[in-house]
């Protein structure tokens, strides 16, 4: 075998194996999970370190307020709800996200409108946004896709002009900033998710940030029950549910608020190598919207030249190494949700879809030397012959 030969075809993969994700809980996770295991104090109501690590969390994307809950798609349902969207309401989701993102405005008895994205960086713009608005439009869902913050200052002009409530989903954006300001607090209500691929992860969890008290409260209720805070505890003011991270979670997520910043330089040094060394290559590192501050690099969205063949590409990136993903289908292609929303045009969307693949958890590979191997991989794929679907 040789490295000249690429690994589908027996060579030597140009990157080896790819760690695996999540880590091993570091000393200081270990500690908390140690101490409230043994207190017996595993729920959030009796625990405190829930409180914690929301108020801690907030702070960290310059917010006042946090809600902690079970999992994203959760946290997405309580900030709707917060919000008192609901039947007859329309909510404006990017056509180019994860299924929860309309799942959970139907989850709240309101209808999704499938917008579409920027073939350029694949976020909404206020054009995309624009064009999907009626008179029963009552938000829009912003999602910050693959780590990197879409173009909030055109979004906020148009939600403003409209009087419309904007929602940040930021399960993928944990500690991203646009023009200077973390994720978080530059809409209405924002949303994380801790789910295990993420970059933040307890397995499951989720939690809402806001600078409004009065939606924080709102949404404390919703998930505590329909209780307000200080309340009795069979005291139900509201129509709410069980919807609680728990202690234990929290105990995993808490240390890893201080070192988010160290692993976000991490993945950006590999993401910045990677860009560079494919600067000619025909498969490039997509570049965030105008306005990024810190793009997280949860992801790294690449994009092929017209005319590969991104399923055989994914394939022997993969035996090269690579953990690559072909993304989402696009909302629109998924026949439950297109049969329950209400599509628009997304000739942007449909001019790139099948020229995006994903590059998984760039910090595990991180540095100059895991980004070399990356754009060797990338590079021997792309040139093959295969690559052009021949």
């Amino acid at each position: 075998m040789t490295i000249d030969r690429l690994a589908i075809d027996g060579g030597t993969a140009a990157c080896g194996s790819w760690p695996s994700w999540p880590p091993p809980l570091d000393a200081d996770q270990r500690a908390l999970v140690d101490d409230v295991l043994g207190s017996g104090l595993w729920g959030a109501a009796p625990g405190g370190l829930c409180d914690r690590f929301s108020a801690e969390f907030a702070a960290r994307h310059a917010a006042g307020h946090a809600v902690a809950v079970g999992n994203g798609t959760l946290a997405l349902f309580v900030a709707l709800r917060a919000l008192g969207i609901g039947p007859g309401d329309e909510v404006i989701v990017p056509v180019y996200t994860f299924v929860a993102c309309a799942t959970a405005v139907l989850l709240a008895g309101a209808t999704p409108v499938l917008a579409d994205v920027s073939a350029d960086h694949l976020h909404l713009t206020a054009e995309t946004i624009q064009e999907a608005m009626s008179a029963r439009t009552r938000a829009v869902m912003v999602v910050h896709l693959a780590g990197s913050p879409a173009p909030m200052a055109e979004i906020l002009d148009v939600a403003r002009t409209a009087g419309i409530a904007v929602i940040e989903d930021a399960a993928q954006a944990h500690g991203a900033a646009y023009r200077g300001r973390p994720v978080g607090a530059i809409g209405d209500v924002s949303t994380f998710s801790f789910q295990s691929s993420k970059a933040m992860t307890a397995g499951e969890g989720g939690l809402l940030v806001t600078d409004d008290a009065e939606l924080a409260a709102r949404a404390w209720s919703t998930a505590n029950v329909g209780r307000t805070r200080g309340g009795e505890w069979y005291g139900h003011q509201s129509i709410g549910w069980n919807l609680r991270l728990t202690e234990i979670q929290a105990a995993i997520l808490l240390p890893w608020i201080g070192r988010l910043d160290e692993e976000i330089a991490r993945r950006n040094e590999f993401a910045d190598a990677l860009a560079g060394e494919l600067s000619d290559a025909p498969i490039q590192v997509v570049a965030p919207p105008e306005g990024t501050t810190v793009d997280s690099r949860h992801l790294l969205m690449l994009r092929l030249a017209e005319g590969m063949s991104r399923e055989w590409i994914a394939r022997a990136l993969d035996a090269e190494g690579l953990p690559v993903d072909l993304g989402y289908p696009g909302l629109h292609r998924i026949a439950p949700v297109a049969a329950e929303s209400r599509r628009v045009p997304t000739p942007g969307l449909d001019a790139v879809a099948d020229r995006i693949i994903w590059l998984r958890q760039p910090l595990l590979m991180s540095g100059g030397d895991g980004a070399h191997g990356a754009a060797v991989a990338l590079r021997r794929v792309g040139a093959d012959r295969r690559a052009r679907g021949a």
